[in-house]
This record gives C-alpha cells, sequence and structure tokens, in this order.
C-alpha cells in the first residue's frame, strides 16, 4: 500500500507526467476517430490503462497523473452540471422521491448480493469482499476497509475496477441501444448561452468557492458537489446561462480518464485478473440490477428509462455526471442519486463492516 499512496500522492516525475498525459490526449483523438462513446474519457483511460498495465516505463517511471491535478480539474464538470438548473427545477424535485426512496433499498441490497456472492468464491476473504463491493465512496470504503484488517490491495484495485468498468460498460451500453456512438467528439455537451467575460468571472468563482466550501463543510463529494451547488445557484438566479467551453470539458476528461487509467501502474498481473473476474462478477449484480430496476422505476419517476439506469449504475458522481451531460439526460436527477448513493453505501460499509467475520 506504501508503493500504491508514494505514486499517486508523492512527490511526481514531472517528464513522466507530461507524457502520461500525452498518451492520455492521444488515446482520446484515436477513440474519436474509431467513433468509441465518450472518445476522450474512454480513449484516455484505456490508453493510459494499457500502458500502466503493461508496465511500461519509458521515461524510467511507471505512469503518474497526480490527484492534485484532477482535483483542479473536476470543479469545470461542477459547474457544467449546475448549468443544467432553470426555476422550475423545484417543481421536478418532489417528483423524485420515489426514485429516492427505491434507491435507499436497493443500495444495501446490491452491495449485499454483491459481498455474498464474491465472498462465496473463495478468492477474497470475507472482509475484503464486503468493502469492495460498496457500491460508492471509493476512498471512504477503501479506508474503512484498511482499518478493519482487509487486503489492502485487492480492496483497492476492486474498488477501482468497479468504477472503471462502469465508466466503461454503461457508454457502449448506451451505443448498442442507440445503434451509434454516445456522446460528442469531446464528450460532454451541454446546451448554454455565449461565454462572455462577466460568465467567466461568475463560472470561476463558482468553481472556485463551491470547491472550497464543499471541502471545507465536508459534504459528500464536496470538490465537485460544491461547484454544482454555486453554479445552479446562479443559474437559477438568472446571473448567468454560460457553461464552460468545449475545448475545457474534453480536457477535464483527458485529466479525469488519465487518472483512472494510471491507478493501474505496479499492480501484479495476476492479481489483475482474479480482480477482474470478481469485478465482473460484482458488476452483473450492481449494472444488471439497476438495469431490471430502472423499468419499474421510470413510470414513477416521470424519466426514461435510460436516465433511471444511469442514476443507479454504480459509477462515480463525475464520470456519470459526464455520461448524463453527453447524452442530454437529466442531469440534475441522475447527479441528486448519486450523491444519495455515496452516503448510503459509506454508511452502510461503516455501520455493518465490523459485523463482517474474518
Amino acid at each position: 500500500m506504501q508503493d500504491f499512496v508514494a505514486r499517486h500522492f508523492g512527490t511526481p516525475h514531472w517528464p513522466t507526467v507530461l507524457l502520461t498525459y500525452a498518451i492520455g490526449l492521444a488515446g482520446g483523438h484515436v477513440a474519436r476517430l474509431l467513433h468509441l462513446p465518450l472518445p476522450m474519457l474512454l480513449g484516455s483511460l484505456l490508453a493510459v490503462g494499457a500502458v500502466a498495465i503493461g508496465g511500461l516505463k519509458p521515461l524510467g517511471h511507471l505512469p503518474q497523473a497526480p490527484q492534485k491535478i484532477r482535483m483542479i480539474f473536476i470543479p469545470i464538470i461542477g459547474i457544467a452540471i449546475g448549468g443544467a438548473a432553470r426555476p422550475e427545477l423545484l417543481d421536478e424535485i418532489a417528483d423524485w422521491v420515489p426514485s429516492l426512496a427505491i434507491l435507499a433499498l436497493f443500495i444495501p441490497t446490491v452491495h449485499y448480493c454483491g459481498y455474498r456472492l464474491l465472498a462465496a468464491t473463495g478468492q477474497t476473504d470475507a472482509r475484503t469482499a464486503f468493502y469492495a463491493t460498496a457500491p460508492g465512496g471509493l476512498v471512504e470504503t477503501v479506508q474503512l476497509g484498511e482499518e478493519a484488517g482487509a487486503d489492502i490491495q485487492m480492496l483497492a484495485m476492486l474498488q477501482f475496477l468497479r468504477l472503471i468498468l462502469t465508466i466503461v460498460l454503461v457508454p457502449f451500453a448506451f451505443s448498442w441501444m442507440e445503434g451509434h456512438a454516445v456522446g460528442s467528439a469531446g464528450g460532454a455537451a451541454v446546451a448554454g448561452g455565449r461565454l462572455g467575460p462577466a460568465d467567466v468571472v461568475i463560472l470561476a468563482a463558482a468553481a472556485i468557492l463551491g470547491a472550497w466550501a464543499g471541502l471545507r463543510l465536508k459534504l459528500p463529494a464536496g470538490h465537485v458537489l460544491g461547484p454544482i451547488l454555486f453554479s445552479a445557484a446562479a443559474h437559477m438566479a438568472g446571473w448567468t446561462s454560460a457553461v464552460p467551453p468545449g475545448w475545457m470539458m474534453a480536457a477535464a476528461q483527458i485529466v479525469i480518464g488519465t487518472s483512472l487509467g494510471v491507478r493501474f501502474a505496479g499492480m501484479p498481473k495476476r492479481r489483475i485478473l482474479v480482480a477482474l473476474r470478481l469485478a465482473l462478477l460484482n458488476a452483473v449484480v450492481t449494472i444488471g440490477g439497476a438495469a431490471a430496476i430502472s423499468f419499474a422505476v421510470s413510470p414513477l419517476a416521470g424519466e426514461p428509462v435510460r436516465g433511471v439506469f444511469l442514476a443507479f449504475a454504480p459509477g462515480g458522481l463525475v464520470e456519470m455526471g459526464l455520461i448524463a451531460l453527453s447524452l442530454k439526460m437529466s442531469i440534475l436527477y441522475v447527479t441528486a442519486h448519486h450523491l444519495l448513493r455515496i452516503v448510503l453505501s459509506v454508511t452502510f460499509a461503516r455501520y455493518f463492516g465490523p459485523r463482517i467475520g474474518p
């Protein structure tokens, strides 16, 4: 675990960092030429992930992408999501209550089913299986699992793979349903007004102050939730109708995809294969469960099946928000559900984790 922390949070080797992002950028453009869904996000993730798994060290170091750079770009996604807010949103929120209530039952159910399934394989211990199948709160559940004595390397791999598999599989599933690649060339698009100097100031303030407030108040996913709330308030107040330009959204996706791809750097290949098999089993429960329940929830929530599926799929808040932006779905509906998912997942893991035997 110390090696993992040193790679992702220690002093970076900046030439390697620049090369890593160059690989991510190249992967995004190749994915766009191949008409893959969400090309900038998936292309950078797959390209950098392949280099990391291969153990390549072109400059004497494994691929690196400092998390502090990711933290700088995430608020951009937040203000883009908040840009979807409009005055009539307050009337729609009441319609989300049945959907949110069902999610409150769905999360512990799929967590328990996934845990029992992975524990039954005998390829990991019960504590690791429990924390690894928490469908949200990656950082928090890894920390809780480490404190409980779980296999921290396997736990981290399974949680990363849970996030990555969802990000990869969901856009491809939508592309299969639509019959063509989904998402713009940049991978996400938001309708907004022309960006003027005043809009730049307002959006920058929403990003900076929102991120600061979200982290200061320790909100769930505060670095993105804060900018969402500040941006939504500014748009609903009529101060601005603008959103970040497409090139900025594309850059944010390259950074996020690259930061996910480097997670595989230094991981033992044999254990990655074991973790991948277990993560795929868990994905059958979580993603399959989300797909099945979306048909029942859709009429209750007044949202399309695709939107409900995306709201229940166990990916990251930022990444699922990007997919919602790309598909022009009910962005704030999806975001609200993923915020609740994170809270429920961490709460369930924190309460029941200590009751899991070795």
